[in-house]
């Protein structure tokens, strides 16, 4: 069955049906990794976003329900050059088509990825509507598509508790839109970790008294959460703190900087980063839209920067014992080149317990 994908400029291009019956719309953005795409389709930083993949078969290993990051998908939508009807994979416990249906997320294959990612690195990302009939779209109310209130969506509604073998340490995970891996490195890390709802009151976290803060990754514009800010901005300083993509953001607002909207955003997990202080440059896993100004960062310091763009990807805040990134050094991109981080962070947290 056919199905096109109308870009907010009306421009159309034509594909085949796959994955969950009827129309969506969303923010058509792209994606380079060639494999992840589990975890891409549950990572909730995806929220109000349709997913485009660059690498043209998907699918070919299945979809492994222990590999996905939240229950279910936030995307709006899934366009592939091709997808495999037949994983093989003695893992595998669905495919891909099969897997969308499940999440009502609809899809197109047999597009030319090539041509949309190339409309989307010289005009900038831009909404698209996925539909069966181009005529029924309405432009206009295309073009006013915004992603709002996207946090509120993503985060859990209720406080959670992880237990690790051997505890060592507390961590409040602040849950803009988390990640299961960043729990499981958590824990892996002997820290035992309570997960708490975005806008958290700091007098709970206080009641806890943890011996480290994390604040997860998350979707929609980091400076439309003047609330969390605010939350964050009281506990820069009051225990060692880790901030990861949103997280990272966030931190940056709550310290006085700025954040911009990217072109097309970083999206892949071959994403190059430059740590400053050593001049070594390391493959990450990334999926943002927007970014710190690195001009902007007054309170710390730039620590690691895009090596494509020069964007800022990290910022060290020795005067308030807490460090952030922009990319997901939980992910599996180096394969492991930055897991490190969480190592700096378990010394950080010992480092305040004395």
């Amino acid at each position: 069955m056919k199905r096109y994908i109308v870009l907010e400029n009306g421009e159309v291009f034509a594909g085949e049906a796959f994955g969950a019956e009827g129309d969506s719309a969303g923010e058509l953005v792209f994606t380079t990794s060639m494999v992840g795409y589990t975890e891409t389709l549950t990572d909730p930083s995806y929220y109000g976003q349709i997913i485009m993949h660059t690498f043209p078969e998907i699918g070919n290993y299945g979809v492994m329900y222990e590999d996905m990051e939240s229950p279910h998908s936030a995307a709006c939508g899934y366009v592939v050059g091709n997808y495999c009807r037949h994983p093989s994979n003695f893992r595998t416990d669905t495919d891909i088509d099969s897997f969308l249906k499940a999440q009502s997320v609809p899809g197109v294959y047999g597009v030319d990825t090539r041509a949309l990612t190339r409309k989307i690195r010289s005009a900038g990302v831009m909404n698209a509507a996925i539909v069966s009939d181009p005529a029924s779209v309405d432009l206009k109310k295309l073009r006013s598509y915004k992603i709002k209130d996207a946090v509120k969506k993503a985060t859990s509604s209720e406080e959670e508790i992880y237990e690790p073998e051997n505890a060592e340490y507390t961590v409040v995970l602040y849950d803009y839109g988390a990640k299961k891996n960043i729990v499981r490195s958590l824990l892996k890390h002997n820290a035992r970790v309570i997960s708490v709802p975005a806008t958290t009151p700091v007098k709970r976290v206080k009641d806890i008294a943890p011996d480290g803060i994390m604040l997860s990754n998350g979707p929609g514009d980091p400076a439309e959460n003047k609330e969390e800010i605010a939350i964050v901005s009281s506990l820069l300083g009051y225990r060692p703190l880790f901030g990861i993509c949103l997280g990272h953001q966030l931190a940056a607002l709550a310290a006085g900087a700025k954040t911009v909207k990217l072109k097309y955003g970083h999206r892949g997990a071959n994403q190059p980063v430059k740590e400053l202080s050593s001049g070594r440059t390391f493959i990450t896993s990334q999926n943002h839209g927007y970014a710190v100004d690195s001009d902007t960062v007054k309170t710390g310091s730039v620590s690691f920067v895009n090596a494509n763009d020069f964007t800022c990807e990290g910022v060290d805040y020795p005067q308030l014992n807490a460090m952030t990134v922009q990319f997901h050094p939980e992910a599996c991109a180096g394969p492991k080149d930055m897991r490190g981080l969480f190592d700096e962070f378990n010394k950080m947290m010992k480092g305040g317990k004395k």
